[in-house]
Protein backbone atom coordinates (compact mmCIF):
# COMPACT_ATOMS: atom_id res chain seq x y z
CA UNK A 1 0.00 0.00 0.00
CA UNK A 2 1.60 3.38 -1.40
CA UNK A 3 1.97 5.67 1.73
CA UNK A 4 -0.45 8.51 2.18
CA UNK A 5 0.11 11.89 1.77
CA UNK A 6 -2.26 12.83 5.01
CA UNK A 7 0.47 11.14 7.24
CA UNK A 8 2.91 14.00 6.20
CA UNK A 9 0.63 16.46 7.15
CA UNK A 10 1.75 18.36 10.17
CA UNK A 11 0.84 21.34 11.32
CA UNK A 12 3.35 23.48 13.83
CA UNK A 13 1.04 25.42 16.75
CA UNK A 14 2.55 28.17 18.20
CA UNK A 15 0.15 31.45 18.48
CA UNK A 16 -1.26 31.64 22.18
CA UNK A 17 0.06 29.83 25.43
CA UNK A 18 -3.06 29.23 27.79
CA UNK A 19 -1.00 29.38 31.35
CA UNK A 20 -2.04 28.17 35.23
CA UNK A 21 -1.88 31.90 36.67
CA UNK A 22 -4.42 33.39 33.84
CA UNK A 23 -6.89 30.57 33.33
CA UNK A 24 -9.84 31.44 35.67
CA UNK A 25 -11.92 29.54 38.15
CA UNK A 26 -15.26 30.02 36.43
CA UNK A 27 -15.62 28.61 33.02
CA UNK A 28 -17.82 30.98 32.17
CA UNK A 29 -15.57 33.38 31.98
CA UNK A 30 -12.78 31.64 29.81
CA UNK A 31 -15.62 31.13 27.18
CA UNK A 32 -16.47 34.54 27.29
CA UNK A 33 -12.80 35.46 26.91
CA UNK A 34 -12.46 32.98 24.06
CA UNK A 35 -15.36 33.95 21.72
CA UNK A 36 -14.47 37.24 22.44
CA UNK A 37 -11.63 36.98 20.59
CA UNK A 38 -12.61 35.18 18.27
CA UNK A 39 -14.97 37.81 17.42
CA UNK A 40 -12.45 40.27 17.24
CA UNK A 41 -9.82 38.58 15.35
CA UNK A 42 -12.48 37.54 12.41
CA UNK A 43 -12.44 33.89 12.08
CA UNK A 44 -15.09 32.49 9.97
CA UNK A 45 -18.09 31.48 11.27
CA UNK A 46 -16.96 31.88 15.48
CA UNK A 47 -20.60 31.04 16.44
CA UNK A 48 -20.52 28.02 14.57
CA UNK A 49 -20.25 24.85 16.57
CA UNK A 50 -20.66 20.91 16.55
CA UNK A 51 -23.52 19.36 18.86
CA UNK A 52 -22.93 15.65 19.22
CA UNK A 53 -26.03 13.37 20.38
CA UNK A 54 -26.71 9.62 20.73
CA UNK A 55 -29.85 7.80 19.83
CA UNK A 56 -31.86 5.03 21.31
CA UNK A 57 -29.57 2.65 19.40
CA UNK A 58 -26.79 3.84 21.09
CA UNK A 59 -24.91 5.46 17.68
CA UNK A 60 -23.64 8.85 18.18
CA UNK A 61 -24.21 11.42 15.28
CA UNK A 62 -22.95 15.08 14.96
CA UNK A 63 -23.96 17.88 12.77
CA UNK A 64 -23.15 22.10 12.66
CA UNK A 65 -25.11 24.20 14.30
CA UNK A 66 -24.68 28.33 15.48
CA UNK A 67 -24.74 29.49 19.34
CA UNK A 68 -27.15 32.00 19.32
CA UNK A 69 -26.84 32.78 23.14
CA UNK A 70 -25.06 31.88 26.41
CA UNK A 71 -24.97 32.52 29.74
CA UNK A 72 -24.13 30.47 33.11
CA UNK A 73 -27.23 28.46 32.45
CA UNK A 74 -26.04 27.50 29.80
CA UNK A 75 -25.20 27.66 25.66
CA UNK A 76 -28.47 27.60 23.31
CA UNK A 77 -29.33 27.08 19.23
CA UNK A 78 -32.29 26.67 17.79
CA UNK A 79 -33.44 24.01 15.12
CA UNK A 80 -36.38 21.78 14.37
CA UNK A 81 -37.55 19.27 17.16
CA UNK A 82 -38.19 16.31 14.63
CA UNK A 83 -35.12 16.46 13.37
CA UNK A 84 -32.53 13.52 13.84
CA UNK A 85 -31.04 15.49 16.64
CA UNK A 86 -34.30 16.63 18.16
CA UNK A 87 -35.45 12.44 18.35
CA UNK A 88 -32.26 11.67 19.40
CA UNK A 89 -32.46 14.00 22.55
CA UNK A 90 -35.68 12.75 23.50
CA UNK A 91 -33.73 9.37 23.52
CA UNK A 92 -30.75 10.73 25.53
CA UNK A 93 -31.14 14.33 27.00
CA UNK A 94 -26.97 14.60 26.78
CA UNK A 95 -24.93 16.11 23.88
CA UNK A 96 -21.84 17.66 23.56
CA UNK A 97 -20.66 20.68 21.80
CA UNK A 98 -17.56 21.69 20.35
CA UNK A 99 -15.84 25.14 19.13
CA UNK A 100 -12.89 24.76 16.80
CA UNK A 101 -11.25 27.93 16.07
CA UNK A 102 -8.78 27.21 13.59
CA UNK A 103 -6.78 30.54 12.91
CA UNK A 104 -6.57 30.74 17.14
CA UNK A 105 -5.35 27.59 17.05
CA UNK A 106 -8.14 26.76 20.12
CA UNK A 107 -11.01 24.00 20.63
CA UNK A 108 -13.78 24.02 23.16
CA UNK A 109 -15.27 21.02 24.45
CA UNK A 110 -18.85 21.04 26.67
CA UNK A 111 -20.78 18.48 27.84
CA UNK A 112 -24.23 18.44 29.51
CA UNK A 113 -27.74 17.95 30.32
CA UNK A 114 -29.95 19.66 27.02
CA UNK A 115 -33.74 21.17 27.70
CA UNK A 116 -35.85 23.04 25.62
CA UNK A 117 -35.33 27.22 26.16
CA UNK A 118 -38.70 28.62 26.91
CA UNK A 119 -41.78 28.75 24.46
CA UNK A 120 -41.33 33.01 24.99
CA UNK A 121 -37.43 33.00 24.10
CA UNK A 122 -38.15 30.71 21.03
CA UNK A 123 -40.95 33.26 20.39
CA UNK A 124 -38.79 36.10 20.51
CA UNK A 125 -36.08 34.61 18.58
CA UNK A 126 -37.95 33.46 15.80
CA UNK A 127 -40.05 36.39 15.41
CA UNK A 128 -36.06 37.98 14.76
CA UNK A 129 -34.79 36.03 11.96
CA UNK A 130 -35.36 37.34 8.49
CA UNK A 131 -38.58 36.46 7.01
CA UNK A 132 -37.27 33.72 4.22
CA UNK A 133 -35.28 31.68 7.21
CA UNK A 134 -38.92 31.81 8.67
CA UNK A 135 -40.59 30.58 6.11
CA UNK A 136 -37.69 27.97 5.61
CA UNK A 137 -38.85 27.01 9.21
CA UNK A 138 -42.37 25.91 7.92
CA UNK A 139 -40.64 25.02 4.13
CA UNK A 140 -38.32 22.07 5.87
CA UNK A 141 -39.06 18.86 7.19
CA UNK A 142 -35.63 18.36 8.78
CA UNK A 143 -33.72 15.33 8.45
CA UNK A 144 -37.01 14.04 6.29
CA UNK A 145 -35.94 12.35 2.80
CA UNK A 146 -36.91 14.36 -0.11
CA UNK A 147 -37.45 13.93 -3.92
CA UNK A 148 -35.63 16.77 -4.78
CA UNK A 149 -34.84 20.49 -4.11
CA UNK A 150 -38.16 21.41 -6.65
CA UNK A 151 -39.94 20.06 -2.94
CA UNK A 152 -38.81 22.71 -0.41
CA UNK A 153 -38.55 25.38 -2.54
CA UNK A 154 -42.23 24.46 -3.49
CA UNK A 155 -43.03 24.05 0.04
CA UNK A 156 -41.89 27.51 0.58
CA UNK A 157 -43.87 29.17 -1.81
CA UNK A 158 -46.82 27.54 -0.30
CA UNK A 159 -45.69 29.12 3.13
CA UNK A 160 -44.96 31.92 1.77
CA UNK A 161 -48.54 32.68 0.28
CA UNK A 162 -49.94 30.83 3.21
CA UNK A 163 -48.18 33.22 5.83
CA UNK A 164 -47.16 36.43 4.25
CA UNK A 165 -44.97 38.81 6.07
CA UNK A 166 -45.99 36.55 9.58
CA UNK A 167 -45.07 33.36 9.50
CA UNK A 168 -45.84 32.30 13.64
CA UNK A 169 -42.90 30.05 14.55
CA UNK A 170 -43.98 26.19 13.84
CA UNK A 171 -44.39 24.31 17.55
CA UNK A 172 -41.96 21.78 15.56
CA UNK A 173 -39.20 24.61 16.20
CA UNK A 174 -37.52 25.99 19.32
CA UNK A 175 -34.35 26.60 21.60
CA UNK A 176 -32.51 23.98 23.28
CA UNK A 177 -30.03 24.69 26.16
CA UNK A 178 -26.82 23.10 27.02
CA UNK A 179 -26.69 23.21 30.88
CA UNK A 180 -22.85 21.88 31.13
CA UNK A 181 -20.93 19.85 33.59
CA UNK A 182 -17.67 19.59 31.85
CA UNK A 183 -15.88 22.32 30.20
CA UNK A 184 -12.53 21.39 27.96
CA UNK A 185 -10.38 24.50 26.63
CA UNK A 186 -7.46 23.24 24.14
CA UNK A 187 -4.74 25.60 23.41
CA UNK A 188 -2.65 24.25 20.53
CA UNK A 189 1.61 24.47 21.68
CA UNK A 190 4.79 23.64 19.61
CA UNK A 191 6.16 20.20 20.01
CA UNK A 192 2.76 18.76 20.32
CA UNK A 193 2.99 20.00 24.23
CA UNK A 194 -0.45 21.53 23.86
CA UNK A 195 -2.06 23.23 26.79
CA UNK A 196 -5.37 21.86 27.91
CA UNK A 197 -7.56 22.80 31.02
CA UNK A 198 -10.68 20.69 31.95
CA UNK A 199 -13.73 21.94 34.51
CA UNK A 200 -16.33 19.44 36.30
CA UNK A 201 -19.14 20.68 38.18
CA UNK A 202 -19.44 19.08 41.57
CA UNK A 203 -22.74 18.06 43.35
CA UNK A 204 -22.15 21.40 45.33
CA UNK A 205 -22.47 23.71 42.02
CA UNK A 206 -18.52 24.57 42.00
CA UNK A 207 -16.18 23.53 39.37
CA UNK A 208 -12.92 22.12 39.92
CA UNK A 209 -10.35 23.17 37.41
CA UNK A 210 -7.17 20.78 36.44
CA UNK A 211 -4.80 20.38 33.50
CA UNK A 212 -4.77 17.77 31.71
CA UNK A 213 -1.69 16.53 29.56
CA UNK A 214 -2.39 16.77 25.55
Amino acid sequence: MSKSPLSDLRKNYGKHSLEDHVVPDDPFDQFEAWLADALREDVPEPNAMTVATVGANGRPSTRIVLIKGFDRDGIVWYTNYNSRKGRELVANPFAALQFHWVELERVVRIEGKVEKVSEAESDAYFASRPLTHRIGAWASNQSEEIADRGVIVARAAEYGLKFGLRPPRPPHWGGYRLKPDYWEFWQGRSSRLHDRFAYVLGDDGRWTRSRLAP
